[in-house]
């Protein structure tokens, strides 16, 4: 997030203004997209280092030796089992900011995280998820 939003400050504004500065170049602003085009580049953007600078503001920096693998908690990779499937996995928990389910990076926040958090090794734990209900046996908790 750090590099993304150094990138953003110190590069990307800078292209942004260049556009900006191109397009008005080429006169009446009422019917120039390129103008329209870059302002709303220039938004994006401002938009974007302001989340991110928020999230950082917030973010809080979580030490391995203080995940604790007695119960889930945000920084612990919790496997599970599918009870309906027999399927076994792997979620790493973490914050919203974090999260990729394409990498098994559960938000804390999300309904399988939600379900997840606090509990221990051999809970079932049954979650609402959009397409109804899963149930999962908690096999193991660990860190990285």
């Amino acid at each position: 997030m750090e590099e993304e939003l150094e990138y953003l400050k110190t590069v990307k504004r800078k292209e942004v203004a260049q556009k900006i500065k191109t397009a008005i170049s080429y006169g009446d602003l009422s019917e120039n997209s390129e103008y329209d085009e870059a302002k709303n580049e220039q938004a994006f953007v401002e938009g974007r280092i302001a989340t991110l600078e928020n999230m950082l503001k917030n973010a809080k920096v979580i030490d391995e030796e203080d995940i604790k693998t007695d119960v889930v908690s945000i920084g612990c990779i919790v496997k599970v089992k599918d009870l309906e499937y027999g399927d076994e996995m792997e979620f790493t928990i973490v914050g919203s900011a974090e999260a990729d389910f394409k990498k098994m990076k559960i938000s804390n926040e999300a309904p399988i995280g939600k379900g997840l958090m606090g509990k221990k090794v051999g809970d079932k734990v049954e979650i609402q998820v959009p397409d109804g209900t899963i149930t999962y046996e908690i096999l193991e908790i660990k860190r990285h």
